[in-house]
């Protein structure tokens, strides 16, 4: 699975390289390494909602606080089916 996760200007600001580490952390401690796969990206067009990720083509909106709820739900949750 690759997970995309924004590195424009934008979403830099507002957490990316946070949101990346929880990831990263996430994936090691999951044991998912294998699975996933983090990708940067630039601008996917919904700066204003928060941090975009994408996974296949849904984008999310995401912040720091919320990237563990995200992992568990939306990457765990798919690995799982």
């Amino acid at each position: 699975m690759n997970v995309y996760i924004c590195i424009g200007s934008s979403c830099y600001l507002k957490g990316s390289r946070d949101i990346i580490t929880i990831l990263e952390r996430l994936i090691n401690i999951h044991n998912v390494k294998d699975k996933v796969t983090l990708m940067g990206s630039f601008c996917m067009g919904h700066c204003v909602e928060g941090v975009c990720c994408k996974i296949d083509d849904q984008i999310y909106s995401l912040t720091p606080a919320k990237t563990e709820e995200f992992f568990v739900k939306e990457i765990l949750g798919r690995l799982n089916k």
